[in-house]
């Protein structure tokens, strides 16, 4: 019977995953909520349908990166990395077209919706980095050579 072995650098990216989602997804929602009520306020329902598909991209993108750390964990470290960096820069060129795509709708208020992905992207960012400094991974420092 072979027994399975552990990848620890696996478990150390999936605590990651979970710590950073739930660290940032009640801060992207308030977010959200916020980037809504004040586009509501200042502009009206094209700026609260704005705010709104602003923070559901924004959102999708942030979970995607999540959904990725799930899916790749197990790879070498060097590998996770270009494809993280990989997965970066496509999911900027989409969020860039999908910004192309929707400046064109008509009832959705573009700086509304603009503001609003900007605004629940940075919190989530910041969340997931105050998530990611407060969780604990134990760190092998190879011995050096010398």
């Amino acid at each position: 019977m072979t027994e399975k072995t552990e990848n620890p650098h696996a478990q150390s990216v999936l605590k990651l995953a979970d710590a950073m989602y739930r660290g940032a997804l009640w801060p992207g929602i308030a977010t959200v909520v916020v980037g809504a009520v004040v586009s509501l306020l200042l502009v009206g329902l094209h700026g609260l349908f704005g705010a709104l598909a602003g923070g559901v991209i924004a959102f999708a993108s942030s979970l995607v990166t999540l959904w990725m750390m799930r899916k790749t964990a197990a790879m070498d470290p060097m590998a996770l990395m270009a494809v993280s960096l990989g997965g970066y820069i496509l999911k900027i060129l989409v969020l860039l077209g999908v910004m192309m795509l929707l400046r064109h709708v008509g009832f959705l208020h573009v700086k509304a919706l603009a503001f609003t992905m900007l605004a629940v992207i940075l919190v989530w960012a910041a969340a997931e980095f105050l998530a990611f400094r407060r969780t604990r991974i134990p760190t092998i420092i190879p011995a050096s050579d010398s």
